[in-house]
């Protein structure tokens, strides 16, 4: 079984799921004595297969996976058809028409299946846990498994279900919160009261997640007890991140100065660049993951395709400013040993 505590450069490349994540990215992080991650979210199970085992040819080094849990839905009809009332304008902008709003749970037994198959060395956890059941057959084939938790109380009941590490991830995270509970406000609780909880009341290894951007940042949550650093947005410009061109430009765009936690793309709290779409939709943003990440999918893809930032959701953590350009193992080599 994998060990975390193994791992020469303790980073960990978050995965992040709708582009972001390639194999490309993967493998250089891994390559470079870190773990790179395959994000399945959004993807068929046939497409993560594809992407996890391009992963795994271009490394002899340990790659992961991350699956989005199902949860029910807090969609309603009602608050759906208002919000696609309030979009349609949107729609019209750009030409294309709303999505049907529709409910899945991401492929997850599929998914599952390929995970089984073909046997990262750790597979992790968005949005909630497997059971207890679906854990101890991923132990039975050699994976180790990581809880993403936002709170003491989800850690124990990922510490319940048999998870090895427990993934902790603070506010200042980009895109998604892990949060368990699609409709209850995200945890404000800083990373580091949250990294002291989980070390002194659970005996499991513990990542640091959710605004690292620094050799320092990454030094500080180690010296604090984390075996390792989860950085997603400081890998958003990497060479081998598939990051859009329209993504990558308003990181680096002046007009961007703050982030923003809304509801207005997917029906669930997450954290991008706050742009035009959420100042003028969030207020009448129901809940309703993913039928609402499916309905506002069209005008997304027109507004990159425009090469518009103000339609489409930008993920990114509180400190984007600070992500570096050039190669994974580049942006790693300024990560690590730092003060």
């Amino acid at each position: 079984m994998f060990d975390l505590r193994e791992l020469s450069t303790p980073l960990l490349a978050a995965p992040m799921a709708g582009g972001p994540s390639t194999p490309e990215l993967a493998a250089a992080v891994s390559n470079a004595g870190g773990l790179g991650f395959i994000a399945a979210g959004y993807l068929t199970a046939d497409a993560f297969a594809e992407r996890l085992l391009a992963a795994q040819k271009l490394t002899s080094a340990p790659v992961a996976a991350n699956l989005f849990v199902p949860q029910p839905s807090a969609a309603t009809p009602e608050a759906i058809t208002a919000y696609a009332a309030a979009l349609e304008s949107e729609a019209q902008r750009y030409g294309v028409s709303l999505g049907a709003p529709r409910f899945d749970d991401d492929h997850w037994a599929a998914k599952l299946d390929v995970v089984l198959d073909l046997r990262p060395a750790v597979v992790s956890f968005t949005f909630g846990l497997p059971s207890a059941e679906e854990r101890r057959r991923l132990t039975d084939a050699g994976i180790a498994t990581a809880g993403t938790v936002t709170t003491l109380n989800e850690a124990r009941a990922a510490s319940d279900v048999g998870v090895d590490v427990l993934v902790a991830q603070g506010p200042s995270a980009g895109g998604h919160r892990g949060t368990f509970d699609a409709t209850a406000a995200p945890s404000e609780e800083s990373l580091d009261d949250l990294l002291a909880a989980l070390t002194a009341n659970l005996d499991l290894p513990v990542v640091a997640a959710g605004g690292l951007m620094t050799a320092g940042d990454v030094g500080g949550v180690r010296r604090a007890g984390a075996v390792a650093a989860q950085l997603g947005t400081a890998f958003l410009l990497a060479d081998e991140a598939g990051s859009s061109p329209v993504h990558r430009a308003a990181l680096q765009d002046p007009q961007f100065t703050e982030t923003a936690v809304t509801r207005a793309f997917s029906g669930r709290y997450a954290r991008g660049l706050r742009n035009r779409f959420i100042v003028e939709h969030e207020a009448d943003a129901p809940f309703g993951y993913p039928e609402v990440h499916y309905m506002t999918s069209p005008v997304r893809t027109a507004s990159v395709r425009a090469g518009d930032p103000h339609a489409v959701n930008v993920w990114a953590g509180t400190g984007f400013r600070k992500a570096g350009t050039g190669s994974a193992a580049d942006i790693i080599a300024t990560l690590v040993g730092g003060d």
